[in-house]
């Protein structure tokens, strides 16, 4: 199994696309994360750029929207659509919200499981604040429900929504192992989805728990003979990333921890 780790353009919106492709190239990574672009010019830049540097693509889809259900599950089908467009690995998506009924939110899974078999692009739900799978109480009752069902593991949200390093949750976190197609690779801690910089000696009891999930994570995948398994380092910009109070100047730079993230999770998995 070969492992992709991919850069987010969260945080890079300040870049000319153009610019960022480069910078995320030069650094090493193996293709991007992130949203279809609204501008016709900078989704034709974006989609040139993977098929010229044969770079590779998890489609983001966090836009959907509607003041009824009804509105909001058509803009959810409608932007899946749309991130089928480049071919990527897969879609990570943002699902439903928190407030939604678990009808209502098995509703849009089942859309998307139809739209996955339609276009042959798995869908991986992401494990994240306000959405289907914010908790893992929420989300255990969805694996209950539907047994294809597969997600983004993004723990962060969840250590920092139960306020613990999931100690309480063994039997639904080995249930999400063993579901999870794509891992955004950011470590969190009780009290908030993100640590200030991981290479600090004060988050290593943190660092160590999520090294163990994914490591676990990956073993799974290649047992189930997937050929390729993506990564996103994705330790966000600020707010995500503290800041000094007063010159709100963030405390670590966000792309220097990504791309340690990178070189780490290259170096941890290249004899998979």
């Amino acid at each position: 199994m070969e492992i992709k780790i991919l850069s987010p353009q969260w945080g890079h919106g300040h870049l000319e696309l153009k610019t960022f492709l480069d910078k995320i190239k030069t650094a090493g990574y193996d293709g991007v994360d992130t949203w279809i672009p609204d501008n016709l010019a900078d989704k034709r830049i974006l989609f040139d750029y993977l098929q010229q540097h044969e770079m590779y693509m998890v489609s983001h889809q966090h836009q959907a929207e509607g003041s009824t259900f009804k509105k909001f599950k058509e803009s959810f089908i409608k932007n899946l659509y749309e991130c089928a467009e480049p071919k990527p690995l897969l879609i990570n998506s943002h699902t439903g919200r928190d407030y939604f009924s678990l009808q209502q939110n098995l509703e849009l899974v089942d859309a998307a499981q139809e739209f996955s078999a339609k276009t042959g692009i798995t869908v991986a739900h992401e494990t994240h604040r306000g959405r289907l799978g914010y908790s893992p109480q929420m989300i255990s009752t969805v694996f209950e429900q539907r047994s294809d069902f597969c997600i983004t593991a993004d723990f962060s949200h969840w250590v920092c929504v139960t306020e613990s390093m999931l100690e309480n949750f063994t039997g639904i976190l080995d249930e999400a192992i063993k579901r999870s197609r794509y891992i955004h690779a950011r470590v969190g801690f009780e009290q908030g989805p993100q640590v200030a910089d991981p290479r600090a000696s004060q988050w290593r009891y943190a660092f160590d728990k999520f090294l163990h999930w994914w490591d676990k994570i990956i073993a799974v995948n290649k047992q189930l003979n997937f050929k390729i398994f993506p990564i996103t380092t994705e330790f966000g910009p600020v707010p995500y990333m503290p800041v000094i109070p007063f010159s709100g100047e963030p405390v670590a730079d966000q792309f220097t921890v990504n791309c340690f993230m990178k070189d780490l999770l290259k170096s941890r998995y290249a004899s998979v």
